[in-house]
């Protein structure tokens, strides 16, 4: 029963792993801009949105739908930075798993 506890001490040190990364990503401030810095978000790792910062010159009432466009894309900017980061913080973890029959 030797591998049985080993894989239940495996288990529980990925458990220990992905709340350490959730708690990591929660905590985590990443910016994300547009329009040359015209528009700034900060998300969190898990992408819900802290704040919004619009330069004067870019609100506009005559073209909202540009001033849509660089907030859009400054929320993407940010997101594939957080996916970045998750992607390099998974693949460091994955190399200290030694799962039977996969490597």
């Amino acid at each position: 029963m030797k591998g049985f506890g080993d894989l239940q001490k495996m288990l529980k040190n990925a458990q220990e792993m992905q709340d350490r990364l959730q708690r990591e990503m929660a905590e985590m401030r990443v910016e994300g801009s547009s329009g040359g810095g015209m528009v700034t978000v900060v998300l969190d790792g898990q992408k819900n949105l802290h704040s919004l910062r619009l330069e004067p010159e870019v609100v506009n009432a005559q073209d909202v739908p540009m001033l849509q466009d660089l907030i859009i894309a400054a929320f993407n900017d940010a997101a594939a930075k957080i996916n970045d980061i998750l992607a390099g913080k998974l693949g460091g973890l994955g190399a200290g798993l030694k799962i039977p029959g996969l490597g």
